[in-house]
C-alpha cells in the first residue's frame, strides 16, 4: 500500500465512512495506475483485487471520494471521464495525448481573467476546473528517436 492509497483510506476513516473491502479494492486500482481510469477500465482492476466488487459499488465510491476531494475526474481523450486520486489543494491537470498520463500543478492564475468573465456576464464564478494537454518529455523524447519513415 502506497502513502497516497493510505492517505485516502485514512480520510474515508476520518469522515465516518466504513472501510469495507470493495471500497479498499476501488481506492488500491486507482492509487497504483499511472493513468486515470474510466468506468470501464477501473471495474475489472477493483474485481482482480476483490472479486465481489460490483458495478454499482465502484459508481458509489467514486462518486464518495471525488465529493470528498479525495478523487477527481479527468476528461479523457475519447470524450469520457477517467478518475484519478487526487492531491490536496487547488491543483489542475497536465494530460499527455500519448501515453495518457496524468499530471496535476498547481499555480493557474486565472484570477485576472475569472475576474473579467464576471464582470461581463454577470455570473458569480465560484470554482473552476483546468485541464491541459500535450506531449510529456518522455513521449517527445521517443517521437524525436523514431527513424523516419
Amino acid at each position: 500500500m502506497n502513502d497516497q492509497e493510505q492517505a485516502v483510506l485514512s480520510e474515508l476513516r476520518a469522515h465516518g465512512n466504513k472501510l469495507t473491502q470493495a471500497r479498499r479494492a476501488v481506492v488500491h486500482a486507482l492509487a497504483t495506475s499511472p493513468v486515470p481510469l474510466s468506468i470501464n477500465d477501473l471495474y475489472p482492476l477493483a474485481r482482480e483485487i476483490n472479486e465481489d466488487v460490483g458495478l454499482v459499488t465502484v459508481y458509489r465510491t467514486l462518486e464518495l471520494l471525488v465529493s470528498l476531494g479525495l478523487a477527481r475526474p479527468v476528461h479523457l481523450m475519447d470524450n469520457c471521464h477517467g478518475y484519478t486520486l487526487a492531491t490536496p489543494g487547488h491543483t489542475h491537470h497536465l494530460h499527455c495525448r500519448q501515453c495518457h498520463r496524468v499530471i496535476e500543478f498547481d499555480g493557474c492564475d486565472l484570477g485576472p481573467l475569472l475576474e473579467r468573465i464576471a464582470q461581463q456576464t454577470g455570473y458569480h464564478i465560484t470554482g473552476h476546473w483546468l485541464e491541459l494537454e500535450g506531449l510529456c518529455a518522455r513521449c517527445q523524447q521517443a517521437s524525436d528517436t523514431r527513424p523516419a519513415g
